[in-house]
């Protein structure tokens, strides 16, 4: 990442620019010390955890991690939950196990699912299944795509929501529809539900109700619920018990876990039930970008999609991102205002010359108004062009 004519736009740079700020849009990640986090998580523990109790040993079950487990199952509405460091490995095992239970190791998933997008093919190199695509739409596969896979498929595989299409979700009757499909095929169902947390306005359903199409499902604890790290992998008892014995063989017994744990119950307690007011207020806060950008002349933009289907978007502009990274420091440090965080080019998912962004609505958007948007895009706008056209001039004059 590159700023002010080609000079490096540093991380102590860009994290202190964001620190600085005093109104935040755009969440994610909290911008602190290791000071701060601990200090923070010394301040929520005793709300969420008994801190005389004994640390945890190798995930014990009478402990905080067991405490943890038995909270997420409630929330799910599954019998049980297991614990995992990470969210690849729990995506990996419950691949596996049913890959194991149905005698099938091909998985029917999509092709911009974090499983092929961010797991480096995990799920072939370590656990040897392969995956088809009932379609490469950049959306969740209709239950016809699914009946017209060529080949049989031991479990169907569905990110909710899908992410790098921009956190899309299909309709309630769309989504039970696919898994009656895979039903018929004589298919399992896993979810990777990493950020399922949020997706109950959407369906108008609460989280078990969902929860409960599926034969497993995979949660994290720090994408939607500000935890340190960590996920779960919950279902019935038979597949979480056959689940953490892969967990052991897979490297995911580490020895102490409760950081993680704490944060997670903490999460559980405080962000879980904000989440539909971030889901309400991220429709309010696109529009109010479209019609912003519009109004600063922007002259090619996108929000997707339009109307979010949960707290989280993309935002595309027709500039490289090197100039948007530069404009969004300069902005926190001149206005003390982060109006969105890092922009990256899309590789493959689009046109050469644009970059995109994703906005995270949390609860330092909240207050927000639309007004507030307009003001804070126009700032963003004009500065934009003021790094653009140094940009410019220091090429012109390296020519």
């Amino acid at each position: 990442m590159t700023g002010s004519a080609g000079a490096p736009l540093s991380r102590a740079r860009r994290l202190a620019a964001f620190r600085g700020s005093e109104r935040v849009l755009a969440g994610g990640t909290p911008i602190e010390t290791v000071r701060e986090r601990l200090n923070r998580l010394a301040a929520d523990a005793p709300a969420a955890y008994d801190l005389d109790d004994w640390t945890d040993i190798y995930a014990n079950e009478d402990g905080i991690v067991g405490e943890l487990e038995r909270r997420t199952a409630d929330a799910l509405g599954t019998e049980a939950a297991a614990f995992f460091p990470t969210g690849t490995m729990a995506q990996q095992v419950a691949l596996r196990c049913w890959a194991g239970r149905t005698g099938n190791a091909t998985v029917a998933g999509h092709p911009l699912s974090h499983l092929e997008m961010h797991e480096r093919d995990a799920y072939a190199v370590v656990s040897g299944l392969r995956m088809v695509h009932p379609t490469s739409a950049p959306r969740l596969p209709t239950a016809a795509e699914i009946y017209d896979l060529q080949e049989p498929f031991g479990t169907l595989a569905l990110e909710l929501p899908l992410r790098d299409a921009g956190f899309v979700l299909p309709e309630w009757d769309e989504l039970t529809a696919a898994v009656a499909a895979a039903r018929e095929r004589d298919a399992v169902v896993h979810f990777d539900g990493a950020r399922i947390w949020e997706c109950g306005p959407h369906f108008g359903r609460p989280l078990p109700e969902i929860v409960a199409l599926a034969d497993s499902v995979y949660v994290s604890y720090y994408k939607s619920l500000d935890g340190i790290s960590g996920a779960a992998l919950a279902g019935t008892e038979d597949f979480v018990a056959e689940a953490r014995a892969w967990r052991h063989r897979y490297g995911g017994q580490l020895f102490q876990q409760w950081p993680a744990a704490l944060a997670a119950l903490a999460g559980l307690d405080r962000e879980l039930p904000r989440l539909p007011d971030y889901v309400a207020h991220a429709k309010v806060v696109a529009r109010a970008l479209q019609d912003s950008l519009a109004d600063a002349g922007v002259p090619w933009f996108r929000v997707h999609p339009q109307v979010p289907h949960t707290h989280e978007f993309q935002v595309w502009l027709p500039h490289p991102p090197d100039v948007l990274n530069e404009a969004v420091v300069r902005q926190a440090e001149e206005t003390r205002t982060t109006l969105f965080r890092k922009w990256y080019e899309p590789g493959a998912a689009g046109p050469p010359g644009v970059a995109l962004t994703e906005v995270t609505v949390g609860a330092s958007a909240l207050d927000w108004t639309a007004d507030d948007v307009r003001a804070a895009v126009a700032e963003f706008v004009g500065l934009v062009g003021r790094v653009g056209g140094e940009e410019g001039g220091t090429r012109q004059g390296a020519g």
